[in-house]
């Protein structure tokens, strides 16, 4: 019987959110595929806390290969090791995170293994009995239904474009691959890995402050980061500032950056593009500030204030500091 194999990946110690995703997936589409969900787990340590995560989700078997050179986000790497996990596990559909290095190894997986592929999927379901990968395509004007017609196949899955599932036990069981890597065989050497400074990671955030065009260079951002800082939240930009040097290109939401779904997502002097639209529109609540009225975000969004944000936002940010007594 063939499985769903999730490729899942540690962060700081822990099973990593994206990884949960994948499993949230998995436990859509299994059930056309006829059998259970088994994760490829790929550390540079034991990682026995994101074991019984993966079990506590409904995790069957986990083939785990532990390296140090897993420890590095290593592409070439993490690319044996995957297929070395998908060769023993045999499984019908394979679900990797459509991340930096996902999106590296998704297309090689599929090539090695003679796989069909699709890639920066948004939505898994089944649909007559076939998995169905949705998609979008011209900038996030569309979206594309792809029928899954054979197998194997590798889906790459965008983060954040699926919810974290329900905790559902399952016994377990651990199989250790031993793979041979060798850092000076790889065609490749990641010299350098540069952490994002945040009290709060942006696609983790609860909630997101988000600026655009509109604020009008990067001083405007500072006011963000202050209401981002009383509400607890994290400040992100649609591509235009990322674009401008206004703030880091790791701040973009949208398209060609970031997917976040947080409970709450401001954005300021954002136009609404259906590029950025693509990157924010899992939100829980969307407010819009903008002072042109004819903005198409406020057709996206669940509130809107039309104004100019120097005024609308430091009276907000009073508001919130004195509610929490600061």
């Amino acid at each position: 019987m063939a499985n769903v194999l999730v490729i899942a990946t540690v962060a700081d110690g822990a099973l990593s959110r994206s990884s949960l995703e994948l499993v949230a997936g998995a436990r859509t589409i299994a059930p056309a595929v006829g059998g259970g969900i088994d994760a490829a787990l790929l550390a540079a340590e034991a990682a026995d806390g994101a074991v019984e995560a993966l079990h506590q989700h409904g995790v069957g078997v986990v083939h785990r290969v532990v390296h140090p050179l897993l420890a590095t986000g290593q592409s070439d790497a993490y690319l044996a090791a995957a297929e070395a996990c998908v060769r023993a596990a045999s499984p019908a559909v394979v679900l990797v995170a459509a991340d930096t290095v996902g999106r590296e190894i998704g297309p090689r997986l599929a090539y090695r293994l003679g796989a069909a592929l699709a890639t920066e999927a948004t939505g898994l379901e089944v649909a007559d009995g076939t998995v169905v990968v949705h998609r979008q395509v011209y900038g996030g004007r569309a979206v594309a239904t792809l029928a899954v017609r054979r197998t194997p196949a590798v889906v790459t899955v965008k983060p954040r474009a699926l919810d974290a599932p329900a905790p559902a036990p399952t016994a377990g069981v651990v199989r250790d691959l031993p793979v041979q890597l060798a850092d000076d065989a790889l065609p490749t050497r990641v010299r350098e890995i540069v952490r994002e400074q945040a009290e709060v990671g942006l696609e983790d955030a609860q909630i997101v402050v988000s600026g655009g065009r509109g604020i009008g260079g990067p001083e405007g951002f500072k006011l963000l980061a202050e209401l981002a800082q009383v509400l607890g939240g994290a400040v992100g930009s649609s591509r235009p500032p990322a674009d401008a040097g206004w703030v880091p290109i790791s701040w973009q939401i949208g398209q060609t950056g970031k997917t976040v779904r947080p409970l709450l997502y401001l954005a300021v002097g954002i136009s609404g593009a259906t590029q950025h639209v693509a990157g924010m529109a899992g939100a829980r609540t969307i407010v819009a500030i903008n002072k042109d009225p004819e903005a198409p975000i406020f057709g996206v969004a669940h509130l809107g204030i039309v104004g100019d944000y120097r005024e609308v936002l430091p009276p907000l940010i009073a508001k919130v500091k004195a509610l929490k007594g600061q």
